[in-house]
């Protein structure tokens, strides 16, 4: 069944946005009365039933919802610094969703060659991404911030912290630290990797120095393979109980 996004599901009816209604109505010329999916961003699948055909404003009436569709069981959170490709950065927005995260954080450090990202391109791929993989919770992301903003903010307490790096100095495996079903936030530095001083101020505000494994990854590349690590040590625990 062909998925949507629609963020507001009233009264058991939905309106497609001009976006939504062009690709349900012109390019995969679907008609009144046919079936789809919606999901709302906020956990929650839906079956409805196309009611009126307007390729600008589609509208469509609920018949179930199932709510926490997949919902999973820890918080995961990536700061990652944006790549000197744009391409490859959303390379990584959209893989990190398709596996699965919460929250993603561009941050700036001091090797940076990025400083700026384009949030609107951003979300949408976000959104085509969540219906591909059908994600019904929409990832947070954030503004920029700058590496010792971020690292010494209050809004990040409470989880795990893991600072990824090359360099050799006690790093720790993540199966051998992690406790499944708590929450994660993952620190990715960019080409080029963190420096000392950046590393040294982490471990100072409770980051654990770990290693994704002896192969120097591409930042993208560790980015998703946080999600992916964090998904699996969690999905494991949960499948073979």
């Amino acid at each position: 069944m062909n998925v949507f996004y629609c963020r507001e599901i009233i009264d058991e009816k939905a309106t497609l946005d001009r976006s939504e209604s062009q690709h349900c109505i012109r390019v995969l010329r679907l008609r009144k009365n046919d079936m789809i999916s919606l999901i709302d961003g906020k956990g929650s699948i839906y079956e409805a039933r196309i009611i009126s055909e307007n390729s600008s404003k589609c509208e469509v009436q609920v018949i179930k919802q199932v709510k926490d569709f997949n919902k999973r069981n820890f918080y995961l959170h990536v700061a990652i610094a944006p790549t000197k490709s744009a391409d490859r950065f959303e390379w990584f927005i959209e893989k990190a969703t398709e596996t699965g995260i919460d929250e993603i954080t561009p941050v700036i450090c001091s090797r940076s060659e990025r400083k700026t990202i384009k949030m609107e391109r951003l979300w949408k791929i976000i959104v085509s991404s969540m219906k591909q993989a059908l994600i019904t919770t929409m990832p947070k992301l954030n503004e920029l911030q700058n590496f010792p903003e971020f690292v010494t903010g209050s809004n990040i307490n409470g989880c795990n912290k893991y600072i990824f790096h090359c360099a050799e100095n006690n790093r720790q495996r993540i199966r051998d630290t992690y406790v499944p079903g708590s929450g994660v936030i993952g620190l990715i530095g960019p080409e080029g990797d963190f420096t000392p001083d950046e590393i040294e101020v982490a471990e100072k505000n409770n980051f654990q120095s770990a290693s994704l494994g002896n192969n120097r990854l591409r930042t993208e590349t560790a980015g998703v393979a946080v999600c992916q690590i964090f998904n699996f040590l969690n999905y494991q625990s949960t499948r073979f109980r």
